[in-house]
């Protein structure tokens, strides 16, 4: 750079993988200078890069350089003993050098100088010391990039490469990610139920002990762990009733509003809670309370309305004793509810249950994958209400005894917990919301699986500590996805929309820094089943459609699977 600030021309004799912008010659392990820094702010940058370096650069085997300068990859600055990292967010032309690109750099942290090169090591997370305007940029290689995501001894699973390599692993940091919550993000068709079930099959091989439970709406995820997991669905979850606290039995049980609903809450309270007296476990309990876990008899429950109902001095006040008798009476006629709601379920099975499903123990078979698409659609909101309550409960409860810390991985969150759940009285979403701002502290992690991020509950999203976001097509999406990332992955979430199938970003505290990952391919005996159907090959088909028909409306009539 001269006195007036304008950069130097390389000589054309000069080698493309060793000439600096200053003239000088650099070997390949001091790295290749391509800019300066221009100007300095708290958390980024402006640089002057060299066009014509850049061309020079592009067709070097070091697939990490020939991406140098391009929207999304990494910069270095030497500071002092220090390399700060930085990611390249925006170019634009420079309005007085046509040569020279103005680039707008998001700092990322810093690494070690390894002695004797120029080369990244050690890499760290923030940004202790600045450089000043005017200080060498120069490119990061394919050596940096192996020392910047090198896990060390930190345990971890691999998902798959880094973009733009080949053989460099991108992995995530297992302690960070589930100790803070995640979030797969992604919009239909990108791969996202293939890239989760890698990442929980990653998990299950590096911790086949562990305690997972996955909420599946739509059974896509059954095929995918037949073989390291167990499989609940309607015909052997066995879910009872009375897990249920009082107000999912609210949810279940009134359909009032207003002034109609606070009276039959009141009613329902007191008998719920004289009918739970009645167990044989109650004599145990010295504060028994409505939403004590302790089995009870429906026959008893609606046997307590009608009691309360018969010391009523006039027949127009009936109208709520009558309200939850007639729903009481059709959930235990009703064989869709047979699963919750069954005579046979009265008996003393939390122990059982809670070993079942949370998998304790594991046996090798870590996760339990809950296949709620048989569910009633009026009660399957409280069924996952259920489940998600109590592995809260447990987590706190079991406090004093050896940690037993359980990841709950909750598919189409923005069904439990919308937007709007406050205003709507949503047990399920009270709870997933409690779970993200509280479960750290108890050992409880979530994982949050969604296509539509901006229908998630306000605030849930930014809980998540780690964010692995594939393509998003919508701009409310994109939005909600920039809000809730760290600054420094600004210039990786510009690219979000035009991200491939089975890529994505990642940042927060699961990865050492952000990182564009293209996933591993998946075997497909592990893959869920959620492949697109080939339209133009299944419309050629042909053949038995009367029987086809007869069958379909058997299962549907009988609601069978």
């Amino acid at each position: 750079m001269d006195e007036m600030g304008v950069f130097r021309p390389v000589a054309e004799d000069e080698d493309a993988n060793t000439a600096s912008l200053d003239g000088s010659m650099v070997s390949r392990d001091e790295g290749i200078v391509i800019g300066r820094v221009t100007e300095i702010a708290g958390s980024g940058s402006r640089i002057a890069v060299d066009a014509e370096m850049l061309d020079r650069v592009r067709s070097d085997p070091d697939p990490t350089l020939a991406m140098a300068g391009q929207v999304g990859s990494q910069v270095k600055i030497r500071v002092g003993d220090s390399w700060l990292v930085a990611n390249i967010r925006t170019l634009s032309a420079n309005s007085s050098e046509d040569r020279y690109v103005d680039a707008y750099i998001d700092f990322l942290g810093e690494g070690v100088v390894v002695e004797g090169s120029n080369r990244v090591k050690g890499f760290r997370r923030g940004v202790t010391r600045f450089p000043i305007p005017g200080s060498p940029v120069m490119a990061v290689s394919d050596a940096d990039m192996r020392q910047m995501f090198a896990t060390e001894s930190r345990p971890h699973i691999e998902i798959g490469n880094v973009y733009p390599t080949k053989d460099i692993r991108g992995a995530l940091y297992i302690d960070a990610m589930l100790g803070k919550h995640f979030a797969v993000l992604g919009s239909t068709g990108t791969g996202k139920s293939t890239s989760v079930a890698l990442i929980l099959h990653r998990i299950c091989e590096m911790a086949p002990e562990a305690h997972i439970v996955m909420v599946d709406p739509h059974g896509e995820y059954s095929a995918a762990f037949k073989g390291a997991g167990e499989i609940f669905d309607v015909n052997n979850i066995q879910l009872p009733y009375w897990l249920m606290n009082f107000e999912e039995h609210c949810e279940v049980l009134i359909t009032t509003s207003g002034a109609d609903k606070q009276r039959d809450r009141d009613i329902l309270a007191k008998c719920l809670l004289a009918a739970r007296s009645k167990s044989r476990l109650a004599e145990e309990i010295p504060q028994l309370t409505v939403d004590s876990p302790v089995p009870y008899l429906l026959s008893d429950l609606i046997s307590n309305i009608t009691t309360e109902m018969g010391h009523l001095d006039a027949a127009k006040d009936t109208a709520p004793y009558m309200r939850l008798k007639s729903k009481l009476e059709e959930l235990k006629a009703d064989p869709r509810y047979s699963f919750m709601f069954s005579g046979m379920l009265v008996a003393d099975t939390m122990g059982e249950f809670i070993a079942r499903v949370f998998r304790l123990p594991a046996n090798g078979k870590p996760i339990s994958i809950v296949d709620v698409s048989g569910v009633p659609s009026d009660i399957c909101s409280v069924v996952v209400a259920v489940l998600s309550r109590m592995v809260f409960d447990y987590a706190i409860w079991s406090r004093n005894e050896a940690a037993r810390p359980i990841l709950l991985v909750c598919e189409e969150a923005h069904r439990y917990i919308p937007a709007g759940h406050i205003e709507e009285e949503s047990a399920v979403g009270d709870i997933l919301s409690r779970i993200a701002k509280e479960g750290r502290k108890y050992g409880v992690s979530l994982g949050l699986v969604t296509q539509r991020p901006s229908d998630l509950a306000e605030g849930v999203l930014s809980q998540c500590g780690t964010i692995l976001s594939m393509r998003l097509n919508n701009d409310r999406d994109q939005a909600h996805v920039r809000a809730a990332m760290p600054e420094g992955a600004r210039g990786f979430l510009d690219v979000i929309p035009a991200l491939r199938n089975r890529e994505c970003i990642v940042c927060g505290e699961g990865v050492s820094v952000p990182i564009r990952i293209a996933f591993d391919t998946l075997e497909e005996e592990k893959r869920p089943a959620s492949s697109d159907p080939v339209f133009s090959e299944l419309w050629t088909h042909v053949g038995d459609e009367e029987g086809i028909v007869s069958r379909t409306i058997k299962r549907w009539r009988s609601q069978g699977r």
